[in-house]
């Protein structure tokens, strides 16, 4: 199957390569019940050393730099309680950890999780965590501007492979809210 988006050699659904997937990540495209169906999510496999932006972009296409999203990991601290959460912003983008996600998780102090942190809590390999999949109980904050894609390269919980996910199924994710702003230049 072609990739609606970049440079691929081969688009699969997502349903039908579970295996090249991490556990939470097969089991999030397993149990979909988003309005998107699952089929049109879809796993391209990648190299694991081109992963770095610029190269992906030269390998897999300039058009992916402007349709691409990063999933990261912070923490919320408010007296002595800490909450993680997940953000997704497009790649030509940064999170505004400092002012929206600090106001959306009502933390006092908002920094990103260590690696350690982010790999051990979503079962996912560091440079390749992906909103699908995450833990239920997590906020899961997306950027507007996402969702408004009509498809966006993501993680697929390891660094090698990618998902091309309709923007708007982005929405539908366990804990997801949409905000407007979260990503800034």
């Amino acid at each position: 199957m072609r990739a609606p988006i970049g440079h691929f050699d081969d688009a699969r659904p997502a349903p039908g390569c579970l295996d090249e997937l991490t556990g939470p990540v097969a089991d999030a495209v397993r149990h979909w019940r988003g309005g998107v169906p699952a089929e049109r999510i879809l796993y391209v496999d990648t190299e694991p050393e081109w992963a770095d932006t610029a190269t992906f972009v030269e390998h897999y296409g300039q058009e992916l730099l402007e349709q691409s999203a990063n999933c990261v990991v912070v923490t919320g601290k408010r007296g002595g309680e800490a909450t993680l959460a997940a953000c997704v912003v497009l790649s030509t983008t940064r999170v505004d950890v400092n002012n929206v996600v600090r106001r959306r998780l009502g933390a006092r102090k908002v920094s990103f999780a260590p690696m350690d942190t982010a790999t051990g809590e979503t079962g996912m390999e560091y440079g390749g965590i992906t909103p699908l999949g995450l833990p239920q109980d997590w906020p899961v904050l997306v950027d507007a501007a996402v969702v408004d894609l009509p498809y966006v390269l993501v993680g697929s919980g390891r660094r090698r492979g990618k998902l091309l996910v309709p923007g708007k199924a982005f929405a539908e994710l366990p804990g997801a809210v949409v905000v407007e702003g979260l990503g800034v230049s």
